[in-house]
């Protein structure tokens, strides 16, 4: 580990990490590599983070994407914390190993309440297993089904959700193949037979560099937000690898990246078009460097972190975005912090136009514009007393209207 000067002002942080994770330039076309390289992906909105990884892997589609999760080439688990992320096979054992322990912690109190226990749930996982075995893959009423068949209880689908939910944290089961727009579960010793597996020590330090080489610059806070691992992990896992990676001092807070990261700005997309639970903006503790808090007009126990869809410009949140159907068609509309310039206009057309093409859109489309200020957000309840003008973004009749 070291410590060198020059990494500059926040600004700079932000462009390393587009850099790291992708999103600058896409440098590769192959969605196991990519979250290989990620280490994780939060996916527990799955038509979001197909679109996560659409943003970083090069001339990816929705429908290449979904064949890859459905081939097993990446999988979807509970792992690093308690939600599901992207993984690999290869992956996918050495990361429950590591951070299951500490999820089943978090999980104790609520399966108490819901009147499950370690006998139960080894009871539950044998079921399950002998259900699935011959690579059969079933979805999650089938599962409950195969359950009570057994003589198990499932008192509601609170019950139904741990029970699964401890199935993968156990290794047994792992994603399945999607059946129309439903998820199914499989074994995950036949959907990943090759999984490794790895020493505590040897896990830590794999994660550690998975996570700083593809998230980085970012701090020990940030590694144990995003691994459910502790911050003496983190600062271990360094240890290990030397001068591999090194830190500095911003603002006062030391901030960890490779040392071979390069320091030179890559030009990128002018505007992304962000999902809900991206990497860049929800794997770090921290996120003043990027949003601004006193623009935040969603109230909840959440309102100092953009965990929705995000408009991002030069790595800053500078607004929001949705997608509803309207009439068989795609509707794309920002929701802007301050009015935009006409440059950030073009921009977030083109992220809109990026975004149509991933879920198979012809780029036919109008274009309207809505400037909702964000001192008149936190005053929504007064009937709007600034005057807007709608801005969408439309595309051609035969457009995809998504899945929940």
């Amino acid at each position: 580990m070291g410590m060198r000067r020059g990494l500059g002002e926040p600004a700079q942080i932000l462009q390393l990490r587009l850099a790291n994770q992708h999103l600058a330039r896409q440098r590769s076309t192959d969605p196991r590599a990519m979250v290989a390289h990620l280490g994780a992906v939060q996916s527990q909105d799955y038509p979001a983070a197909l679109w996560a990884l659409g943003l970083r892997v090069a001339k990816a589609t929705r429908q290449s994407l979904e064949c890859a999760f459905n081939s097993g080439a990446i999988l979807r688990t509970h792992v690093l914390r308690p939600t599901w992320h992207f993984v690999t096979p290869e992956d996918i054992r050495w990361m429950l190993a590591l951070t299951a322990p500490r999820i089943k912690r978090a999980m104790a109190s609520r399966d108490r309440e819901l009147g499950l226990n370690d006998e139960l749930v080894a009871q539950t996982n044998t079921i399950i297993a002998r259900a699935l075995e011959g690579g059969k893959q079933l979805t999650r009423p089938e599962i409950s089904a195969a359950l009570q068949a057994a003589g198990i209880a499932i008192a509601d689908g609170s019950v139904l959700s741990h029970l699964v939910s401890r199935a993968e944290l156990d290794g047994v089961v792992c994603s399945g193949a999607l059946r129309g727009k439903l998820h199914t579960y499989a074994l995950l010793e036949e959907r990943a037979p090759r999984a490794r597996v790895l020493a505590r020590d040897e896990a830590v330090a794999e994660l550690v560099c998975r996570y700083f080489a593809s998230h980085g610059p970012a701090t020990l806070n940030d590694f144990a937000w995003w691994s459910g691992l502790t911050v003496v992990d983190g600062r271990r896992g360094l240890e290990a690898h030397g001068s591999r990676f090194v830190s500095e001092e911003v603002s006062g807070l030391t901030y960890w990246f490779a040392s071979s990261a390069a320091r030179t700005r890559v030009r990128g997309p002018a505007a992304l078009l962000l999902p809900n639970y991206d990497e860049f903006t929800v794997a770090y503790r921290s996120r003043d460097l990027f949003y601004a808090r006193e623009l935040v007009w969603r109230p909840g126990p959440r309102d100092d972190a953009p965990f929705g869809s995000v408009i991002v410009i030069g790595g800053q949140v500078v607004g929001m975005w949705k997608r509803s159907a309207v009439k068989e068609r795609l509707r794309i509309e920002p929701r802007w912090f301050n009015p935009p310039s006409r440059g950030e206009e073009t921009a977030f057309t083109e992220a809109a136009e990026r975004y149509a093409v991933f879920v198979g859109h012809r780029s036919d489309c109008r274009y309207v514009e809505e400037v909702i200020n964000h001192h008149h957000l936190e005053h929504r309840a007064n009937d709007d007393p600034y005057p807007r003008r709608p801005q969408e973004r439309i595309f051609g009749e035969d457009c995809w209207t998504g899945q929940p």
